[in-house]
């Protein structure tokens, strides 16, 4: 098939979902055609079946802000026809469904269907804002396929929504040849002694990220134990937590990457994963820890306790709660047998229920299945 993927190129779990489905598609023999403003941040490979068509908005003085909806559809026109594309494939509701929806309407006889994919804040936040429902749902309704990444996310569609069409769940998934516990070797004694433990954060740094209870958190399992902290990512609120890492006199021991393309190897140095997220609709970058062997604490909201099973793969606590995240990840570092039963726990969960190879062929299916409807 020859496939148009539209997505944000940017470090959020939509994008990085969009990305990796591409390139797992390139590798399966589909012809890829990525559609935005920039490269998507993970698209790293040089594959001859993957392309990318950059999206230019014209600025012009009578626009307060450039048209991005529209330049967006016309692009998708021109690789649709250029291309000969047999479908498109968009994720995020807010604009690509709407300029996916444009694009089709515009190519009249010749017109591809196009399937869109619910992350979380395009429903939990964007979309459900009044001014944007109308429009949001239409799209939704619209679509030739609609998917969500969790059943959380699938019921509050349906829910606010109040669509009437079926919304099909195909979760996020790994890459578990490359998501994968480290063969004896890691990066681990270049930022930590042995007697250090490591507890990791990764996020787009975002307010619903609650990065600043992830130092928290820190700041007290290191009152109790010598320990580092990686925190992975860029964002908004990464000034605050360099800021409340001064405050906690922690910051020696807190080490800032930055945006990362190829996070399995720094994840491999952990021995906890956290992610106090104020909202997640799944929860990829637990998943990407658990597939590398490291257990998780993480908030009990929205779809992540269909990822995580509490007491299993690591722990779920309220949000905000951060003492009871300090003492589940302290009941861990202390405990190497829970540790390493936890992160085994984990590894096997991602294998059975989230590899690639188990979610790649639910959207060629689904591919399929629209483009017989068609």
């Amino acid at each position: 098939m020859r496939i148009g993927i539209t997505c944000y190129p940017t470090y959020g779990g939509s994008g990085v979902v969009a990305t990796e489905l591409g390139l797992e598609l390139a590798q399966r023999g589909h012809d890829i055609h990525f559609i935005s403003y920039a490269v998507p941040v993970r698209m790293t490979d040089t594959h001859n079946r993957l392309h990318f068509h950059e999206v230019e908005v014209v600025n012009y003085p009578l626009f307060d802000h450039p048209p991005y909806t529209l330049a967006l559809a016309s692009q998708m026109y021109n690789v649709a026809v250029n291309e000969r594309l047999d479908l498109l494939h968009v994720h995020y509701a807010i604009p690509h469904s709407v300029s996916a929806y444009l694009a089709r309407a515009m190519l009249g006889e010749q017109r591809i269907p196009f399937v869109t994919t619910l992350h979380g804040t395009d429903i939990t936040l964007v979309g459900a804002n009044r001014s944007y429902l109308p429009m949001t749902r239409f799209s939704i309704e619209e679509s030739n396929g609609v998917t969500a990444i969790s059943e959380y996310l699938r019921q509050v569609t349906m829910a606010e929504f109040g669509i009437r069409r079926p919304v099909e769940v195909i979760p996020n998934f790994v890459n578990c040849d490359v998501f994968k516990p480290a063969d004896g070797v890691s990066q681990r004694d270049d930022y930590a002694s042995p007697k250090e433990k490591i507890l990791i954060h990764l996020s787009n740094f975002r307010p619903v990220k609650r990065v600043t209870d992830v130092l928290e958190v820190f700041a007290r399992v290191r009152r109790q134990i010598p320990a580092k902290l990686f925190m992975i990512g860029d964002g908004p609120d990464r000034v605050l937590a360099e800021w409340l890492a001064r405050d906690l006199g922690v910051e020696r021991d807190v080490i800032f990457f930055g945006k990362q393309n190829q996070v399995q190897s720094l994840l491999n140095c952990g021995d906890v994963f956290i992610l106090p997220s104020e909202m997640e609709s799944f929860g990829l970058a637990a998943l990407e820890a658990m597939a590398c062997g490291v257990p998780v604490v993480c908030s009990r909201v929205g779809g992540i306790s269909e990822v995580v099973r509490d007491g299993a793969e690591g722990f779920l606590a309220p949000v905000r709660d951060i003492e009871t995240m300090a003492q589940q990840t302290l009941e861990i570092f202390h405990n190497p047998d829970l540790q390493q039963r936890m992160g085994q726990a984990a590894r096997a969960r991602a294998l059975a229920e989230f590899c690639s190879t188990k979610i790649i062929p639910l959207y060629e299916n689904l591919y399929q299945r629209v483009l017989e409807e068609r």
